[in-house]
């Protein structure tokens, strides 16, 4: 059995062992959510002062003490009095219970145990990984209150769900320089993620300075490479942190710097130049050329000297054929081997690749298009197909790791990364219609900005307990629909999280035909179709065996570069890494949303200051840049309201104005928004007490400053988008959310008068709702959709 997989199965029995307090209770602020807490005492505290002192036996973890205490100064605003004073008030005891390598490892022990009492801090690991882990517990824990600097009274027993937690980052198609990195690093130890997927090519640049190839850089990077010594630094800085740095290399596909610098390697004759556009190229390795696999090696050989992790990623994705084909060379080679597709062919390249690997102590890690049974099983397998494609690999004896569902450069919610289960379910819905029920099912058509149509069907089944019913998209697995409401006798709508996103139908079904909108994230995006005569056929998901999913060893977030550059990273991460590296860290069963939220909401606050994440700081800069003015108020304001679109939304816009390319400037407003509106989300908060409630004089008093607020910020905003060209088309979209504030008061004062509006006002203001919803320069007014929940609350009363 291999090692990361007894990793997992021990974890698995530590958690099974814990009591049932794994969901978060109290105000702690915490995340990710440990395994188990106990409050000593509800009210109890330790009570710390600048004589705090930190003693380390059992190991050598000297080099991170300065930095903590640097982080406790950071939270306080303290000098701390000198390590090793004699009056300390307070004592930090970390004890390791093993020494071992400061080289993580995929089976790395990271539990700790961390008791507060009224005489100091007891921090219990068996190894050094685990010691690291609990400290960033500690100093979230640190907390100021009206009174006293304190920690409250605790006992944590902690352990990770998973062994594998990481982020992608992707330096290929946007450089990023290596202190941005290393800041990364910083918020990954904080969040408790431990692998750095290190992208380092694609066909947009090779940043990784070859010394047997030397033309890659000098050809294909733009100047923008590391040099070894860069990348050494990265490796030494993540270790410190224990975290493990898997670097990724594209084979044989997204090959486009390759065959500039080498073009005899490639399977078409060039000459090529550098590729500028996003999306997927034709340059591809040639596996009939022995000089490949020389290539092949030496690159790898380079990396195994820099990148001491036992795994290298071999990308393996997107592998466009057409060269393939189209060449007579290689279409006898694969007869000649017995070759009988593409897909063959390139199963037997990561064969040989395998090997390779191999000679030089590392295991393959690649995206699901390298899985093919030829290939033995200590491969990796990364998922960007979904559970589907997890599932049936781990059920085939393959370890995986799932991206899907954690792609971050894609501006979706939080509480849509945190619903995200690693491991694959089951339906969880009754298919069959039983005596007494009734069931209607629909095929619908959803056409995209780029690519082809969404379609598939989907079943409602009307019973005892109410409504339930499944999806299937075409070419997916059958899942269950969420929250089904019909609002009216002909509209329904109902939540899936889907691959695109959180994905919300609202749609009419009259006489047959089906019309309406498919909410994707916050993009409306038109739908039609017709009803079905019955049930269509499904797939159901494939849910490995309980042996089978200990395969699966976590998951890593993916920050693909194409919206991305360096000035931003920071606000596109964080904070939500920090509700992936939940669902990565903590149990199952850690699932209310609104209690994360408000712990990401003070993790968020304590990463800028303990950790020096820069998110807050990116949008503020940009907009300080978009406003030529540090007045940044109105933008401030206007963000409120807004947020980017969502899903591809915006990919597919730039590709429609043929903006799809590396030198599309990422300089709009949409660029630096985070991902979702928090006063927007507080807003929908707000007005579901109301409607609770009609005397819920807090929740109408909330209503109503948010509204006026944006309605006094019209002018000075408009003022503002005046005077830069960039902005220029958000004059409309801020007209509208001044617009919007003034309906919405209007509907809060007829809902607390009690006077309904006539079908005919009613009508008019779901117009303007709706008119309001087009995505303009990239953005979309989120605000439209709590100001619909209160007119639909004000029409049916």
């Amino acid at each position: 059995m291999q090692r990361s997989i007894r990793y997992t199965l021990l974890a698995s029995s530590l958690l099974l062992a814990f009591p049932a307090l794994a969901q978060p209770a109290g105000d702690l602020p915490l995340m990710p959510w440990p395994q188990q807490v106990e409050l000593a005492q509800p009210q109890g505290k330790l009570v710390l002062d600048y004589r705090l002192a930190i003693a380390i036996q059992g190991d050598d973890l000297a080099g991170a003490l300065p930095g903590w205490r640097e982080r406790i100064e950071r939270q306080t605003g303290w000098t701390l009095a000198p390590q090793g004073a004699k009056n300390a008030t307070a004592t930090i005891d970390i004890i390791i219970k093993q020494q071992v390598a400061a080289q993580p490892l995929p089976d790395s022990d990271e539990s700790y145990q961390l008791k507060v009492t009224p005489q100091g801090v007891t921090l219990a690991a068996n190894t050094r990984f685990g010691a690291l882990r609990g400290m960033e517990t500690l100093l979230q824990l640190v907390q100021t209150d009206g009174e006293n600097t304190f920690i409250p009274l605790v006992n944590i027993t902690d352990v990770p769900r998973f062994p594998w937690r990481g982020v992608l980052l992707d330096s290929a198609r946007h450089f990023l320089p290596v202190q941005d990195i290393l800041r990364q690093l910083d918020g990954m130890a904080a969040a408790k993620l431990n692998v750095l997927h290190w992208h380092l090519t694609d066909d947009q640049g090779w940043r990784f300075a070859s010394e047997h190839y030397p033309k890659l850089q000098q050809l294909a990077s733009d100047g923008h490479f590391y040099t070894r010594e860069q990348m050494e630094q990265v490796v030494a800085y993540a270790t410190a942190r224990g975290i493990r740095v898997v670097p990724e290399i594209d084979l044989p596909g997204h090959a486009s710097t390759i065959a500039v610098a080498y073009p005899d390697l490639m399977s078409a004759a060039g000459p090529y130049q550098m590729e500028r556009a996003w999306g997927v190229h034709k340059p591809t390795l040639d596996p009939a050329n022995d000089k490949v696999y020389q290539f092949v090696d030496s690159i790898i050989g380079e990396l195994a000297a820099i990148f001491p992790d036992p795994y290298l990623h071999i990308g393996g994705d997107e592998v466009d054929a057409t060269q393939w084909k189209e060449s007579k060379t290689i279409q006898a080679f694969m007869q000649q081997n017995q070759l009988a597709d593409t897909h063959a062919l390139q199963a037997f390249f990561n064969q040989k690749l395998e090997k390779i690997l191999e000679k030089h102590q590392r295991r393959m890690v690649g995206w699901d298009e390298i899985y093919h049974p030829a290939l033995p099983h200590n491969i990796v397998i990364q998922s960007w197909q979904g559970p589907d494609a997890l599932g049936a690999s781990a059920q085939d004896g393959y370890q995986g790791i799932l991206s899907t569902g954690f792609y971050l450069d894609q501006p979706h919610r939080a509480a849509f990364h945190y619903r995200n289960e690693v491991l694959p379910q089951p339906l969880g819905v009754v298919t069959e219609v039983r005596a007494g029920e009734s069931a209607q099912s629909w095929q619908f058509s959803m056409p995209r900005l780029k690519g082809s149509a969404v379609e598939g069907t989907f079943t409602l089944i009307e019973g005892k307990e109410g409504w339930r019913g499944f999806i299937d998209f075409k070419g997916k697995s059958r899942r269950a629909v969420q929250e089904i409401e019909w609002r009216t006798p002909e509209q329904v709508t109902f939540r899936i999280d889907s691959w695109m996103g959180e994905t919300r139908p609202v749609l009419t079904l009259q006489q047959e035909q089906l019309s309406g909108y498919i909410l994707v994230g916050n993009v409306r995006y038109p739908a039609t179709g017709s009803k079905l005569a019955a049930i269509p056929a499904g797939k159901m998901p494939v849910v490995p065996g309980a042996q089978q999913q200990a395969n699966i060893l976590g998951g890593e977030a993916a920050l693909w570069a194409e919206n991305i550059r360096a000035p931003i990273i920071d606000l596109k991460l964080w904070p939500r890494a920090f509700a992936v590296a939940e669902r990565l860290w903590s149990a199952k069963d850690v699932t209310d949303e609104n209690n994360m939220y408000q712990r990401l909401a003070a993790v968020d606050a304590w990463s800028v200051v303990s950790v020096g994440l820069q998110q807050h700081m990116e949008t503020a800069r940009e907009f300080t840049r978009l406003a030529n003015s540090v007045d940044i108020t109105p933008l401030q304001v206007l963000a409120e309201a807004v947020e980017p679109g969502q899903y591809y939304t915006r990919h597919h816009l730039k590709f429609q104005a043929g903006n799809y390319h590396q030198f599309e400037p990422l300089n709009r407003f949409a660029d630096a928004l985070p991902a979702e509106s928090a006063a927007v989300r507080d807003l929908h908060a707000q007005v579901a007490l109301l409607l609770q409630d009609k005397n819920h004089l807090a929740a109408a008093q909330a209503i109503r400053e948010r509204l006026q607020h944006w309605q006094r910020n019209g002018a000075p905003v408009q003022k503002v988008i005046a005077g830069n060209v960039v902005m220029k088309d958000l004059a409309p979209v801020a007209q509208d959310v001044s617009s919007l504030a003034d309906l919405g008061l209007m509907l809060l004062e007829r809902y607390q008068q009690g006077k309904p509006l006539s079908e005919a006002e009613a009508e008019q203001a779901q117009q303007q709702l709706d008119a309001a919803t087009q995505i303009r320069d990239e953005v979309v007014i989120a605000a439209v959709y709590p100001l619909e929940t209160l007119l639909r609350g004000i029409t049916v009363q």
